[in-house]
């Protein structure tokens, strides 16, 4: 078949590349000038499986409230938020629902991990990535909050092991011994990875294989039907200056993204198969065909720094560690060290609140303090995609033609390569290698 794809960040390389791999005419159609450049391009590189779960959880309203006058506030509400999604995040956090999509999420989540690993093997995709997972807990009430959670990765068979404060300084060594420490929490085969340059690379693969990619061309509109079709206004691709080692691109003309605006020249184009892969950016397309996904912009923050000494494997974090009490993960990305949090619902993504960065120099200062050159720093602020519910929609949209892998929320890179995976087999016609009730479009129906 010839299948479009609209939308190249690491959600829409994966699709592309499963399908490539069928044999498909894979047609890639992204707005920026490279793949990764928005959502993807600078998020905390955590896959842990266990730890993916809904934000519509209970009494996480009641967190959020008493979160509203904290400095170092996790979670920040701004006025313009969707009022209707925000009731629909509500009624999805009572228990029974909670619970049903956090096992519907983390299912998918252990089949992404194994895929990732599978396709970073048989590729030798060479990306930088370390293993291991240490959540850092400061006080009694940090681990008493948690125990919920470990009792399901238990019940999961999940992996982990309780540590004492000097048994965390072991195996993060770089810990300063100046920030109160009471336990934490070592997941060993739980691992990060720069979702930025593993999409970079995979794109190089899929293309290998024949897939197109089209940048600095945005899809205008959607026509659905036998052969569904896709308005594409083009504009000439340039090269951007500036240097890729920042972020671990591994070509410069990915580095930075083309804002230019577009040149007028629509033109209509037909296929077998449309994959909406856009984030947000699927709202306008799927609205004038009648479906109205409740997609809301939780907006997140990373900054990343290069490390003094990167030559001392006991300098800095080693892998990737979390802060439970302000939810900040730092990770080691290569030679960087990029510390990443906060959850904005609303907002806009120009604006950056000094709180959330605040935050995020406090905890890396509390945990790593003098390591990073702060003043060579990059700052970033992403749109997640997130729906109300937490788990993504995969699958078929209803509409001729038309298929949907969107919604991921803060776990994209989590759930990149299980959700390609499953798109592809659906769209072969083939069972799903794991259980995919609760994934589809029908439950945001109900």
């Amino acid at each position: 078949m010839r299948i479009a794809i609209v939308g190249a960040g690491i959600i829409g390389v994966t699709t592309a590349y499963e399908l490539a791999v069928e044999g498909h005419q894979v047609s890639v159609f992204e707005r920026r000038a490279g793949v990764a450049a928005e959502t993807s391009f600078a998020n905390a590189g955590l896959v842990a499986p266990g730890y993916v779960t809904p934000w519509a959880a209970p009494g996480m309203p009641g967190k959020i409230m008493r979160h509203l006058f904290s400095s170092h506030a996790p979670v920040r509400l701004h006025l313009n938020l969707d009022i209707g999604w925000g009731l629909q995040w509500w009624r999805a956090c009572r228990p029974e629902i909670h619970q049903a999509n956090r096992l519907r999420m983390q299912r998918l989540a252990f089949f992404s991990r194994d895929r990732l690993q599978d396709i970073t093997r048989h590729l030798r995709i060479d990306y930088e990535r370390q293993t291991g997972y240490l959540l850092l807990l400061r006080g009694r009430k940090d681990l008493a909050m948690v125990e919920p959670g470990l009792a399901t990765l238990t019940a999961l068979g999940t992996r982990f092991e309780r540590l004492d404060a000097s048994q965390c300084r072991a195996i993060e060594p770089g810990l300063s011994n100046d920030t109160p420490l009471h336990a934490g929490i070592y997941l060993p085969d739980d691992e990060v990875g720069n979702c930025r340059q593993f999409a970079v690379l995979l794109r190089k693969q899929a293309e290998r294989i024949g897939a197109r990619f089209r940048f600095n061309t945005t899809v205008e509109r959607l026509e659905h039907g036998a052969k569904p079709g896709l308005v594409v206004v083009r504009a000439p691709h340039v090269k951007r200056t500036g240097s890729s080692s920042s972020m671990g691109a591994s070509d410069s003309t990915d580095a930075w993204p083309d804002t230019r605006p577009l040149t007028p020249e629509p033109a209509t184009e037909t296929f077998d198969a449309v994959v909406i892969c856009a984030a947000l950016g699927a709202r306008p397309l799927l609205r004038p065909l009648g479906l109205r996904l409740p997609l809301q912009a939780v907006y997140g923050y990373s900054v990343t720094a290069p490390l003094r000494r990167h030559d001392d494997p006991g300098y800095g974090p080693r892998s990737a560690l979390m802060d439970e009490r302000y939810k900040v993960a730092i990770s080691r990305i290569g030679n960087r060290i990029r510390v990443a949090g906060s959850a904005e619902l609303g907002g806009s993504p120009l604006q950056h609140h000094p709180g959330a960065l605040a935050t995020l120099h406090k905890v890396l200062n509390d945990w790593f303090p003098g390591t990073a050159r702060i003043s060579q720093a990059q700052t970033w602020k992403g749109a997640r995609p997130m729906l109300p519910d937490g788990p993504p929609v995969l699958g078929p949209s209803g509409l001729p033609g038309i298929w949907l892998n969107l919604g991921h929320g803060s776990s994209g890179w989590a759930l990149a390569c299980g959700s390609a995976r499953v798109v592809a087999d659906a769209m072969a016609g083939r069972a799903s290698p794991i259980d995919t009730e609760g994934l589809g479009l029908d439950r945001l129906r109900r």
